[in-house]
């Protein structure tokens, strides 16, 4: 069973990769957003789907 310090941890590291996704994802250049079928402002969700997993 994971600690409350184990739990802190995961949930830190979880959130360090949904920002710098998020952040990522955000800027990139228009053309190769476009190519990718992606919109900067859907940054945010797309992140928290690859990071956290798609919500049921």
């Amino acid at each position: 069973m994971l600690n409350v310090f184990d739990m802190l941890k995961t949930a830190a590291v979880n959130y360090a990769r949904y920002v710098q996704t998020r952040n990522e994802i955000a800027n990139l250049p228009a053309e190769i957003a476009q190519d990718l079928g992606i919109l900067p402002s859907d940054a945010e969700r797309i992140a928290r789907e690859a990071v956290y997993g798609k919500a049921a």
